[in-house]
């Protein structure tokens, strides 16, 4: 039986492809821009087109227990995969984009395939050597984008569920560090901790004393924890 060919970029045309047929193409996505906790995380990613796999895309579309099925799937049969961080000293240090993209950065840099053009998921793309195209909505559009997000997402929930057995008063391992009720009312009762981000204004409130969880809003965070 002939094996099905897979479309590795659902959501581009040919005639949009920013890459030639012998460009070695690495997707690369973020986790964790928004949280108020924890570092910022990034993947790179180069499928194999003889290992396609199967159920790729945006990793916020997916369950918890579908990312955990695929991650190591990609760890697997990528040609190269590779995750990086910036950690929330670095975030407060130079800004939470900043440190994104240094983020996808190091992750670029520690494949260990190097491509000749890096898709990144987004409108702007981080400064490197190597060639980079960025593609609104790129992890549903790119499977090789979807692969990092994926990585980048579950290397990051593992990381917070990591922190919870630290600090277990916010209940990281739940919310993921993201601004929802449950968290803001944490942060309201106890105070920042260690990993807070500082430059993030609900945790400057608290640190000032000035965070009321009775006049937050209803879990508008809760859709990224998930």
């Amino acid at each position: 039986m002939t094996k099905k060919k897979i479309n590795f970029y659902p959501g581009l045309k040919k005639s949009e492809y920013p890459f030639s047929e012998l460009d070695i193409v690495c997707g690369v996505d973020e986790a964790g821009r928004g949280p108020l906790a924890g570092p910022v995380f990034a993947a790179a990613v180069i499928l194999d087109p003889r290992h396609p796999i199967d159920g790729l895309r945006d990793s916020k579309k997916l369950s918890a227990e579908r990312r955990d099925e695929l991650a190591p799937q990609i760890k697997q049969y990528a040609l190269a995969w590779a995750i990086a961080e910036c950690s929330h000293e670095e975030i407060d240090a130079i800004n939470i984009l900043q440190a994104t993209m240094l983020a996808m950065k190091r992750a670029v840099e520690a494949l260990a395939m190097l491509p000749t053009i890096a898709l990144i998921d987004g409108n702007r793309s981080p400064v490197m050597t190597v060639r980079c195209h960025a593609i609104v909505e790129g992890d549903d559009k790119v499977h090789a984008i979807s692969a990092a997000s994926i990585l980048a997402k579950t290397a990051r929930d593992a990381a917070l569920v990591s922190l919870h057995a630290l600090y277990p008063q916010y209940g990281f391992d739940q919310h993921k560090g993201y601004s929802t009720r449950m968290h803001m009312e944490r942060l309201a009762e106890h105070g920042a901790c260690a990993v807070h981000r500082r430059s993030f204004a609900p945790v400057r409130l608290a640190l000032a004393g000035q965070l009321n969880a009775a006049t937050l809003p209803l879990d508008f965070g809760a859709e990224d924890a998930a």
